[in-house]
């Protein structure tokens, strides 16, 4: 049986996968379903995708958020630990906040990998403290 991939999906990979135009949305959800992967989340992740569907009352997109982030195999809480890590890969990497946030997370669970539908020239996909892997578009979808 093959071992479970553990993997951290960021914010972009969530909304692709509810909201994207049809050949992002595929490639979003074939990461998010791929029953060959165990989902890492955090509460970072909470914070990006719940508070805009909740206001405006999206209750569909709301469901489909909380049902990942509700069903994910492991949630990475916030620690000092973890914000040192953030701040480390920001000041290394030259990533925003939110994105060293992610890539912290990923790291302090030590995920197999962090997706991501940001362009492979972001800083956060020139990350090597773990393997970042982009799924901006189909060339990248198949590394």
């Amino acid at each position: 049986m093959m071992k479970s991939k553990r993997t951290y999906v960021d914010a972009s990979v969530l909304i692709a996968a509810f909201r994207g135009e049809e050949k992002v949305m595929e490639r979003a959800l074939k990461v998010v379903e791929d029953p060959n992967r165990t989902l890492v989340v955090s509460n970072y992740l909470r914070l990006e995708v719940l508070p805009k569907p909740t206001f405006h009352g999206m209750q569909e997109e709301l469901e489909f958020m909380k049902n990942i982030l509700d069903n994910a195999a492991d949630n990475v809480s916030t620690s000092d630990k973890l914000t040192k890590t953030a701040l480390n890969l920001a000041s290394q990497y030259d990533m925003t906040p939110i994105d060293a946030l992610h890539v912290a997370a990923a790291v302090v669970a030590k995920v197999d990998e962090l997706v991501t539908m940001e362009k492979p020239t972001k800083p956060m996909c020139r990350v090597t403290d773990i393997p970042v892997v982009s799924i901006h578009s189909d060339a990248e979808a198949t590394r």
